[in-house]
């Protein structure tokens, strides 16, 4: 495999000052697996340099998972430890803030038995719910970021040698993350000032509905009352700029849980709990999935969608041109993170506080009150392409194109 060492210093760098953008006195968790070691040992260095007052590595491992799986008792399944949760809290309310550096394996899981695995992460997401909402509502800062792993390189180039595969993973990651140009952290801030610009717009307009036209797609989606749309940079409450995610090509915001009708197809396959779904599509009726169906995959949906009431809901609705450098690499990742914004995309389950006016601030009463969906779960799917077509509909019934042939029309 070739020497990454210059191009893993940049990429420490960028998730860093620009991912978490550490301050003096802050503390930072990082957790990966294996596959992230070589980035998670730079990105400390980079924490510490940046005053990070502790740093924090938690070590997660595919093998381990999978032992646990095969080998556990039943009950095993039907708790989650609580002092995991309370170590995540106080670690938060300590100003600690969280960078995960996945390196995934798209099938981990595909030979586990789908109902230990939706019982499996039911429990979690509901016992990590009071410590998800400190990221929900932007009070810890956090940032994903992803390194390849040899069983997703060959999931992404099967026909290629491992090692092959993961340098041609590698320099598809660099380039999408801009790790690739002469200085990373500048082209974010360019990067981000233009996603602002579609962010900046869509919030001065607060349209009514969009309409998304599509093979397979025609769909309708009404708006949360006072939505509001993010894109790249997010703040924190503490008023830093911070990146969820890296890359990031979209913009966002909060869909009306009981408006949205019609029919929606997936352009990529979802990987979820370890397993691939693919060629799926959804049918909602007042916000909520009445019909579903996959060529692949299926009982990965019934699990999903069968957590709980609000997994039959969107929690979100992202724009994404298919003009992106994600989308331009001509590869599927295999990875939410990246496929994600390669499309225009949506996602069933919770929907995030600060994708509100004043979310951050309010109770999950008054949330749903103004048609934000509350859910254990949050699943992007992909629905974008080189044929979507977008209309906006304002309070008054005029009509502003948004997308035409997959990209923004200005």
């Amino acid at each position: 495999m070739k020497d990454y060492t210059a191009q893993l210093e940049k990429y420490a760098d960028l998730v860093v000052n620009v991912g978490i953008n550490v301050q003096p006195m802050e503390g930072l968790i990082i957790t990966s697996n294996a596959s992230g070691l070589p980035l998670a040992r730079e990105a400390m260095k980079k924490a510490y340099a940046a005053g990070a007052k502790h740093v924090e590595f938690m070590m997660a491992d595919d093998a381990m998972t999978l032992a646990r799986y095969h080998h556990a008792k039943d009950y095993v399944f039907e708790q989650y430890p609580e002092w995991k949760v309370e170590l995540l809290i106080k670690l938060y309310e300590s100003n600690y803030h969280h960078l995960y550096i996945i390196a995934p394996d798209p099938e981990l899981l595909k030979d586990i038995p789908g109902d230990i695995i939706a019982k499996d992460q039911r429990n979690a997401s509901a016992a990590m719910s009071p410590a998800t909402k400190y990221r929900m509502t932007g009070q810890t800062k956090w940032c994903i970021a992803a390194v390849p792993s040899e069983a997703w390189a060959l999931s992404v180039y099967p026909d290629e040698s491992v090692e092959t595969a993961m340098d041609l993973l590698w320099d598809k990651i660099f380039d999408a993350t801009r790790v690739s140009e002469k200085d990373p952290v500048e082209a974010w801030k360019v990067h981000d000032q233009n996603l602002k610009k579609y962010k900046n717009y869509l919030n001065d307009q607060q349209f009514e509905k969009l309409v998304f036209t599509a093979p397979g797609t025609a769909l309708e989606i009404g708006l949360a009352d006072e939505h509001y749309w993010m894109g790249g940079s997010k703040q924190s409450l503490a008023g830093i700029p911070f990146v969820a995610n890296i890359p990031t090509e979209e913009v966002f915001t909060t869909p009306h849980r009981y408006r949205v009708n019609g029919t929606v197809k997936s352009t990529k396959p979802l990987s979820h709990n370890g397993k691939l779904v693919e060629d799926f599509g959804f049918t909602f009726e007042d916000g909520k999935v009445v019909d579903y169906y996959a060529a692949k995959g299926k009982e990965v949906l019934d699990a999903m969608l069968g957590n709980d009431e609000g997994a039959r809901y969107l929690g979100e609705v992202a724009l994404v041109q298919n003009d992106s450098p994600i989308s331009n690499t001509g590869i599927l990742f295999n990875n939410t993170l990246f496929d994600e914004n390669a499309s225009v995309h949506l996602a069933l389950g919770r929907a995030y506080a600060y994708a509100m006016q004043n979310g951050s601030n309010l109770t999950q009463e008054e949330l749903e009150a103004k048609g934000a969906n509350f859910s254990l779960i949050h699943v992007d799917f992909m629905i974008g392409g080189p044929e979507m077509e977008i209309v906006a509909y304002t309070k008054t019934g005029e009509t502003v194109k948004l997308f035409s042939a997959g990209n923004w029309t200005f």
